[in-house]
């Protein structure tokens, strides 16, 4: 089969929203407040108008950010984005330290799956900050109700959500990327192909978006992520489930090399042309991986030249054992990832 079917973990017990605080602002009056804050992946910009965010600090009351909206924009330069996911995150970083450590290359996307219900992990993320990744969070709703979404039944968890978000962008400078209901054109997840309908995916997608940006949570790269198009395996495009330019920041595509013979070409190279005929949008290979049997090194090459020939953002490594073992086996191959690592630049703010 050709679908990339990762092991994210399921979705967690729902947990206590932050006890509210009444908080007591003393106000003048205000004409325009523009506040600029520049690192060395983004730059965040107050809405003109906006009045001066709060402090950051303590629990956090849902709205806190709807009138002071956190606005931090990624940059998009190809071949710059050089991510993973490992197992044991997000409840640790140490497992994307090792990678680090193994590969001789710090990622600066760092991948985690987040059940529906669970909170924006704010420690992961901040650990991710001082090692210089952007976290990227893949949303899961496993099993949920997606008429149930669009029609606000979990605006309180999303709203929680979000604020958490637009709390970090506010006190780091830093965004964030996030997915939800990735690989939705494959079958074997509960959000995907004949399990939600298309108009409903999207219908969900665009009420997730517009919550998160009525809570100020402008800091977020929404990335639409797909499976590879392969319809002799049932996979078909992933056009009817485009939630629409205003709501779609950058595109993934999940895919992996299963067989010797396939190259980035054949791999992803349909799906990438299907996705440029509907937008223009920046893309990530936002999952891939090459077992060590299909020739893991030159599939690792094959990735690092094809993401620059290709004018791709970067590709996130799933180093992790999932329908195969996906992890960067033997010498041979962390040379092989080193060296591509060296082909590829750093976002500049």
């Amino acid at each position: 089969m050709t679908s990339s079917q990762p092991e994210p973990p399921g979705p967690r017990s729902l947990r206590q929203q932050p006890q509210r605080v009444l908080a007591v602002v003393l106000c003048v009056c205000v004409v325009a407040v523009v506040a600029v804050v520049t690192t060395t992946l983004v730059k965040v910009a107050g809405r003109p108008g906006a009045v001066a965010p709060p402090a950051v600090s303590g629990a956090l009351s849902i709205g806190e950010f709807s009138h002071h909206h956190v606005v931090i924009t990624l940059p998009g330069h190809p071949a710059s984005y050089l991510g993973a996911f490992v197992k044991g995150v997000p409840a640790s970083y140490a497992p994307m330290q090792t990678f680090a450590d193994a590969t001789g290359e710090q990622p600066n996307v760092a991948l985690y799956y987040s059940g529906w219900y669970e909170t924006f992990r704010s420690s992961f993320a901040g650990q991710a900050k001082r090692n210089g990744a952007v976290p990227f969070i893949q949303i899961d709703p496993t099993d949920v109700d997606f008429k149930a979404i669009v029609g606000g039944a979990y605006d309180t968890y999303l709203e929680t959500f979000a604020t958490a978000v637009a709390s970090y962008g506010a006190s780091t400078g830093q965004g964030v990327v996030i997915g939800f209901g990735h690989e939705m054109n494959g079958s074997w997840f509960s959000w995907g192909y004949r399990h939600v309908a298309p108009a409903l995916f999207v219908a969900a997608w665009r009420h997730i978006v517009n919550v998160f940006r009525q809570q100020g949570a402008d800091d977020v790269t929404w990335l639409w992520t797909v499976n590879i198009i392969d319809t002799r395996d049932g996979i078909p495009s992933p056009v009817s489930w485009w939630p629409g330019s205003s709501y779609v920041t950058w595109v993934g595509i999940d895919g992996y090399y299963l067989k010797s013979s396939w190259t980035f070409a054949s791999l992803f190279g349909p799906t990438i042309k299907t996705l440029r005929a509907l937008t223009f949008d920046p893309i990530l290979i936002s999952e891939t991986g090459a077992a060590p049997a299909v020739g893991q090194p030159a599939k690792i090459a094959n990735v690092f030249t094809s993401v620059r020939a290709y004018g791709l953002l970067g590709f996130v490594w799933f180093d992790a054992n999932g329908v195969q073992d996906w992890r960067l086996s033997g010498p041979a191959s962390f040379t092989a990832f080193r060296r591509g690592a060296m082909t590829f630049g750093r976002p500049a703010a």
